[in-house]
């Protein structure tokens, strides 16, 4: 079944729902990874009455098993268009999400971002990010949105940075063709970048124009590459630099199509094909209330090719229905349950 055209014209909580359930029987039926999983925790997906109730599987099932849907998963043939790999910023094996279709990612990086900000066709992009790298998701989607405005003055700032790359990608902006600047970068390089630079801050970052028009995104945290900072000192530093009032921030992964998106103070929402929950930290299987701290369980739906349903490592809270904080990585060595979520079964 071809779920992409549902997905993305989700207009309802009703909508959402009603997909939900075909896509987790679609995940019964083709993905042998999930099936097994349930089987483990002698789960029926027969029983289960409510969303809440699907079982999530462990993102660490992506550093193990090749997660894929409808697709011969012994062997190495062409079933997927692409593998992203996690940057793998702390010590082990690495994160590999087997994209069985490309077109449905970048469907949603489009829909996901014209979601909360409109048309792409608006923004010059300034990508703050390493373009070595060939397999990183994050990558991949800024270099798309750079591609589709191209003509707008889109494009990465090189790194390491120079005074002739100052002068020609920010001291200049507002740019001549009036549209939005979006600075969208990683948080360790946009902090080398206003440490280089902090002595040059530019008259026209001042000007109420400027403000108007210029959007500051972080994302992905220090990648190892800095020592970690609370995001109130991040955003701190990055808005006396460029002078705006808010930073945006994203919210994504390797193991996921979908984004996250928060426009100020790291409340997140999500696109109306994505839904959190938080799980209890002593039992992995409940989910808890609004302004409570637990692990971070993601539907999106866009994974339908992969899994849907995933458990992350990551901490948080739910603000409401359709807000929530990303609180950092969780500290398993204090969390009750972790073990038996995840089996050491073989894909056969």
């Amino acid at each position: 079944m071809n779920f992409k055209k549902k997905i993305f014209s989700i207009l309802s909580k009703k909508e959402f729902y009603n997909l939900t359930w075909d896509i987790f029987r679609y995940q019964i039926k083709n993905n042998k990874i999930y099936k097994n999983y349930l089987q483990y925790l002698e789960v029926n997906p027969f029983e289960i009455k409510n969303i809440s109730k699907i079982p999530f599987l462990p993102i660490s099932f992506f550093k193990t098993h090749r997660i894929l849907s409808s697709c011969n998963t012994t062997r190495t043939g062409d079933c997927y268009d692409i593998i992203f790999t996690s940057s793998g910023t702390t010590p082990g094996i690495r994160s590999q999400h087997y994209v069985k279709s490309l077109s449905v990612y970048i469907e949603s990086i489009i829909k996901s971002f014209e979601f909360f900000y409109g048309s792409i066709e608006k923004f010059k992009f300034l990508g703050f990010f390493p373009t070595d790298r060939k397999d990183s998701s994050l990558i991949y989607m800024v270099k798309h949105l750079i591609q589709k405005t191209y003509q707008n003055g889109s494009h990465f700032v090189p790194f390491p940075y120079s005074s002739n790359n100052y002068n020609k990608d920010i001291h200049l902006i507002p740019n001549r063709n009036n549209k939005n600047i979006f600075i969208f970068g990683l948080s360790f390089f946009l902090l080398d970048f206003i440490e280089k630079y902090n002595y040059l801050i530019p008259f026209s970052f001042k000007k109420k124009e400027y403000q108007n028009k210029v959007i500051i995104m972080e994302t992905g945290g220090m990648k190892g590459k800095r020592k970690e900072i609370i995001r109130e000192e991040l955003h701190n530093k990055l808005k006396n630099f460029f002078c705006v009032k808010d930073i945006h921030s994203e919210y994504g992964m390797t193991e996921l199509l979908s984004q996250a998106y928060a426009k100020k103070n790291g409340i997140f929402q999500c696109p109306p094909w994505m839904k959190i929950y938080i799980r209890d930290p002593e039992d992995p299987f409940i989910h808890i209330d609004n302004n409570k701290i637990g692990g971070i369980d993601i539907i999106d739906l866009s994974n339908y090719l992969s899994c849907p349903f995933i458990s992350t490592q990551d901490l948080g809270k739910k603000i409401n229905e359709n807000e929530f904080e990303v609180l950092g990585r969780m500290d398993f060595s204090d969390m009750r349950g972790c073990n038996i979520m995840t089996p050491h079964f073989l894909e056969s």
